[in-house]
């Protein structure tokens, strides 16, 4: 009996008591949270989900009648072994022999793709989806802010990938604009090309901070424009600045990402569209719908009543284009080039009305495919300083939390011999930072803490991994991800197995046991952690095997 089966079997009873089709019935069929301190049901019925013209204003009262009702008229079986009513619910418990071993039958059958196969995945059309993410400022050394993006992305790549969808994973890269004037003039000032082999991205963070000084001064700011348009002119030698400045940031990113375990299909940048963003006005213009301000700058109405109460500006008085154009050019390039389904942008929530005017100017365009364009916002993290103070760069950030897990790791009596503690203490390390992340919701801001990071007791990565190196309803959790494309309720679901798991490891053990239990027990263990890796591994976790 596959773990599928248990909802199967329910709904089959369900549907001859109702009258309905077993198929509407499975949906509603809902996994009961497994709790560390009481007994529960395992799945439980909505009795509004069923019930016909149930209006949200049903009484409660009736709600539980109605599943008192309806308890009467369900027979335990082989299968079911209680059935009791909750308010406005029917719960189910299953004969635990038959779960227990239903359920470690089917994650060892299944292996990584235990979950993914669930019956509720089996309406789901395999879709196209591109991911913008992380999409880093060239030039600029790769920002904490950035970090959240790229994990948040990642995690959202690597679901789709499980769930049998297509991806295409886009960097986009900040390689374009007014900026590149300002980092031209001010590397001409106070470039170096010996500190800019040596340490490039460094170089060019202290040459854009020293020229910002600078940037109010009419005469740097005339000498910047002047650069920049050079560039849109395609001047050989402008140009061959601006391409030394990108291929060395990419090689820099390249490398952290390596740390990060994340890989892209594709390395984009707004450099790609300035000839397409020139396309994009064109088209508006043919539209009707691009206007010019008195200053001589292009905008484009998004208000309802059409009386400029809300405009989008995507042209510069002299006829450049803007970071709104660029984006535009690029989804109409994208969609061309990889036809998909659905495109996702993971940005930081500052950027959500950017994005809705995005969407409304493509729609305005006549692009109804702008309906299936998604912005997944996330919130900012605060309070994250090293020891040497305020924290700038991510780099900075990965090799503090390898140092303070190697410190942990040798200053803890537990703490097996491991052939290579660096990278262990790196992997770990980036556990912690990817849970402490990925807790609560992503729209929410939160305060970072070192010491709460890397415990390694309570809801951390730590934890996380140490359950992973000592060591149902999974289908669920990732259909609640997939869903909403939060991670929390995968890692919600992991800490939950890993107490539990850890409990288990107490009561239960293995040495000492008679051959058949200890296999059972070991059975048990094996089957946990190999549902935490896949978990872990969907979050952008590496698992390790030994800490």
């Amino acid at each position: 009996m596959a773990v599928g089966s248990f909802r199967r079997s329910i709904a089959s009873q369900l549907s001859k008591v109702l009258d309905l089709p077993p198929e509407n019935l499975i949906k509603s069929i809902s996994a009961v949270p497994v709790s560390k301190k009481r007994h529960v049901a395992d799945f439980q019925l909505s009795i509004a989900s069923v019930i016909e013209n149930s209006s949200s204003n049903c009484l409660a009262q009736d709600l539980h009648l109605q599943a008192q009702q309806l308890v009467e008229r369900l027979k335990c079986d082989s299968v079911v072994s209680e059935i009791s009513a909750g308010p406005g619910t029917v719960n189910f418990t299953i004969n635990r022999e038959l779960l227990a071993k239903t359920v470690l039958q089917q994650v060892w059958k299944d292996g990584s793709e235990y979950g993914v196969k669930s019956e509720l995945f089996s309406t789901v059309p395999r879709q196209k989806a591109v991911i913008e993410f992380s999409s880093p400022n060239i030039a600029k050394k790769f920002h904490i802010g950035h970090l959240r993006s790229t994990i948040v992305g990642n995690f959202i790549a690597n679901l789709k990938v499980a769930l049998g969808h297509e991806v295409v994973r886009i960097n986009y890269l900040g390689d374009w604009g007014m900026q590149f004037g300002l980092l031209g003039v001010g590397f001409q000032s106070f470039g170096s090309k010996e500190k800019l082999k040596s340490s490039p991205l460094q170089h060019l963070f202290e040459v854009y901070v020293q020229i910002n000084k600078a940037a109010e001064d009419e005469n740097t700011k005339k000498l910047a424009k002047d650069f920049f348009r050079k560039l849109e002119e395609h001047d050989e030698q402008t140009l061959s600045i601006w391409k030394l400045f990108r291929d060395l940031s990419i090689e820099e990113y390249i490398r952290i990402y390596k740390r990060l375990g994340v890989h892209f299909d594709e390395y984009s940048g707004e450099s790609f569209y300035q000839e397409k963003a020139q396309e994009v006005l064109k088209m508006l213009e043919d539209k009707g719908l691009l206007q010019k301000t008195i200053k001589g700058t292009g905008i484009v109405d998004l208000s309802e009543k059409k009386d400029l109460s809300t405009v989008s500006t995507v042209m510069r008085s002299d006829g450049t284009s803007l970071y709104i154009t660029r984006d535009l050019a690029a989804a109409i390039d994208r969609m061309n080039k990889h036809s998909w389904d659905t495109m996702i942008y993971v940005t930081d929530k500052s950027q959500s009305n950017h994005f809705q005017h995005l969407f409304q100017i493509l729609k305005l365009m006549g692009y109804d495919w702008a309906e299936r364009c998604q912005h997944v916002s996330f919130g900012l993290v605060q309070g994250m300083k090293t020891r040497r103070g305020e924290v700038i760069f991510l780099e900075d950030v990965l090799n503090e939390v390898r140092s303070r897990m190697l410190e942990n790791m040798t200053s803890t009596k537990t703490t097996k011999e491991v052939q290579d503690p660096v990278e262990t203490a790196e992997k770990v390390g980036l556990a912690a930072l990817i849970i402490q992340d990925f807790r609560g919701l992503l729209s929410s801001d939160y305060q970072f803490s070192w010491d709460r990071a890397l415990q390694s007791r309570g809801d951390t990565g730590v934890f996380l991994q140490y359950t992973h190196a000592r060591l149902h309803r999974y289908d669920e959790v990732l259909y609640r991800s997939s869903q909403d494309l939060q991670p929390k309720h995968i890692v919600s679901y992991l800490l939950t197995l890993s107490h539990l798991a850890a409990v288990a490891h107490k009561t239960l053990p293995v040495k000492g046991s008679t051959p058949d239990v200890a296999q059972a027990r070991l059975c048990l263990f094996q089957a946990a952690r190999l549902v935490l890796a896949n978990g872990m591994k969907l979050l952008g976790i590496t698992p390790v095997t030994q800490m």
